[in-house]
């Protein structure tokens, strides 16, 4: 007993004396404040610099959109339309179906629009009509050819390993607008979680899966609500569980996961509340229904995704993703992406309208953008069919993606690319410049916004990445 009690006293002595050693009172508490403040995804930590924009509204088109069919047309291309062309590939590279490098002409037409006569489709006529509110970049190109990897750098940064995503770290650097709303809401989310997972950073800067229902018993979140119990029950269960979790991190003093459930257990009681007014449309007029194209049957889907996303964007989410999909055409593309721009041109031109009259378009970037683009030259997997059934390849080398908003140019298209659409040779914007863009007009300088993991700092754009400053408004 005695060797116990002056063992204690020596242990309180060396805590007196350390200083900043790490059994520092002092550094105890502070390294618990630390991982207190890494866990709470409602806290605003402030942005680096004035910002341009509030909050994002990430418009992912999943499979890779033809930018040479609906913003970047070649002439040559189109001269040569089912003949073979010059390869600019690298003869190393595998090219499934494209040995003959056939040039595929677009497969409507591409006009000048607006008063910035910025080019785009005749497939896209809702967002022909508001080029002058666009930014249109040309040259834009990324490190992967095949969806998955080029997915995942796109969220994360990186092409294969567990990172925080975008809106994760958007997230950890500016907190929720509202402390009833996670700050991170993902509609109709890729099949990869970690395209809106946190990783190493506390669980509540995660993306909250959302879903538009095709009946009124599915829920547009997982477990919103349980209406096998009163709420005063719950709360009462939530205070129990909640007080041994506190009672836990009191011995442990320092553990941001632990923080970080804590909170969302709390964020999760608050959601049940002003969430399932958010996702109800049945207030919207009828005009701004149709404005979205809601109960039609080619733009429902995709109306009522952005209409929630405009809905959860002005009540305060930061970062809120519509994943739209089937944008992958490596067949017969000339019936495939007329469908496809059906199914997305009137719901995302009806998001930039409304946004605009609301007043809110100024402090809200929308980007718009796929894992990648098409090649200029068809591709025919078969290897027999006419070159009016064939698709396009995958094209890394270069793509195109609209940004409008939040402080970029309105009416702007930046960047070219080689007579053939292949390699840009102006205005060259990597994805890595893309995400630290995107950052800095939230106010956060990218490389800044990182966090200590490992021994390491880790950041969205690893040590890449420039600011484009040719495209802010």
């Amino acid at each position: 007993m005695k060797r116990q009690l002056v063992s204690e006293m020596s242990r309180r002595q060396w805590l007196r004396t350390a200083g900043c050693g790490f059994g520092s009172v002092a550094l105890q508490g502070m390294i618990s404040k630390l991982a207190s403040a890494a866990g709470q995804p409602g806290r605003r930590y402030g942005p680096n610099h004035p910002p341009r924009a509030k909050r994002v509204i990430f418009l992912f088109m999943a499979g890779g959109p033809s930018q040479p069919d609906l913003f970047d047309p070649k002439p040559i291309i189109a001269r040569y339309h089912g003949k073979t062309i010059s390869a600019p590939v690298d003869k190393h590279q595998l090219r499934l179906g494209v040995d003959q490098f056939l040039a595929m002409k677009p497969v409507a037409p591409v006009r000048p629009r607006g008063e910035c006569g910025m080019m785009m489709s005749d497939l896209l006529p809702n967002l022909a009509r508001v080029t002058d509110d666009l930014c249109l970049m040309r040259a834009m190109h990324t490190d992967n050819k095949a969806h998955a990897p080029a997915t995942l750098q796109f969220h994360t940064g990186t092409l294969s390993e567990v990172r925080p995503s975008l809106g994760s770290w958007i997230s950890y650097g500016l907190g929720t607008e509202n402390e009833n709303l996670p700050s991170f809401m993902t509609i109709h989310p890729p099949g990869d979680g970690r395209t809106y997972g946190s990783a190493f950073l506390a669980g509540g800067h995660q993306g909250t899966p959302v879903v538009v229902p095709d009946d009124e018993e599915t829920l547009p979140i997982k477990y919103l609500q349980d209406s096998t119990v009163e709420e005063l029950i719950q709360r009462r269960r939530l205070d129990f569980q909640q007080g041994m979790n506190r009672r836990l991190l009191g011995r442990v003093q320092a553990d941001a996961r632990m923080e970080g459930m804590i909170e969302s257990f709390e964020l999760a009681f608050r959601m049940q509340t002003e969430t399932p007014q958010l996702v109800d449309l049945s207030d919207e007029s009828e005009e701004t229904l149709r404005l979205y194209g809601v109960n039609d049957e080619t733009t429902d889907r995709n109306g009522r995704a952005c209409l929630l996303a405009r809905r959860l964007s002005e009540a305060g989410v930061r970062f809120v993703q519509v994943t739209c999909g089937g944008w992958d055409h490596h067949g017969d593309i000339r019936t495939a992406l007329p469908n496809s721009c059906a199914q997305v041109d009137r719901p995302i031109a009806g998001l930039l309208v409304d946004l605009k009259r609301r007043g809110l378009l100024d402090e809200t970037l929308v980007l718009w953008s796929g894992e990648f683009g098409r090649s200029p030259w068809s591709q025919d997997i078969t290897g027999t069919s006419p070159i009016e059934k064939h698709g396009r390849e995958h094209q890394q080398e270069s793509f195109c993606a609209l940004m409008a908003g939040g402080g970029v140019k309105p009416g702007l298209t930046y960047g070219a690319t080689d007579d053939l659409g292949y390699q840009p040779v102006q205005g060259r914007i990597h994805l890595y410049d893309l995400q630290a863009t995107l950052l800095h007009l939230l106010g956060l300088d990218h490389e800044k916004l990182t966090y200590r993991h490992e021994g390491r700092d880790f950041r969205l754009t690893d040590v890449y990445g420039n600011v484009v400053r040719d495209i802010l408004a």
